[in-house]
């Protein structure tokens, strides 16, 4: 599979959250885990849709390290689930719409963007942005 079929996976989950955010962790080219927003549903607000994809998958394989995976999202994590995938040691993230992106849709963000929130942390993680952004964007229209 390429990017953008995991990446239209994580659009696809997106449209089965509480907002149109969708993740779907990958290794090996095999689809992990896959999941959504579910802030409203859990009176969460850190049930983002990252974070609800690194801790299904910590779960199931037991581990707390990431290390080798790649976390397709189809918006750019917000500072708090950068820092999640930092910690996590999530080795690369691939993102549609990037947090100015998100805010010119009228999305409410943090405006710090991943790649600063990584720069900052202890582990390199690769950032590729903008795969399926226009697709990405149209869940917020």
């Amino acid at each position: 599979m390429k990017r953008e079929d995991f990446m239209k996976l994580a659009l696809q989950e997106a449209q089965q959250g509480d907002a149109p955010y969708g993740a779907v962790i990958v290794k090996d080219n095999e689809v992990m885990i896959k999941a959504h927003n579910t802030v409203q549903r859990d009176k969460d607000p850190s049930a983002h849709a990252e974070i609800n994809a690194i801790r299904l998958l910590t779960a199931k394989i037991q581990s707390t390290s990431l290390a080798g995976y790649t976390l397709y999202t189809t918006g750019e994590p917000c500072p708090m689930c950068a820092t999640a995938c930092v910690w996590a040691g999530i080795s690369e993230i691939v993102f549609g719409a990037s947090i100015g992106d998100l805010i010119a849709a009228n999305q409410s963000q943090i405006d710090i963007d991943c790649e600063e929130v990584i720069k900052r942390g202890f582990r390199k993680i690769k950032v590729t942005k903008g795969v399926l952004k226009d697709e990405c964007l149209q869940l917020f229209q």
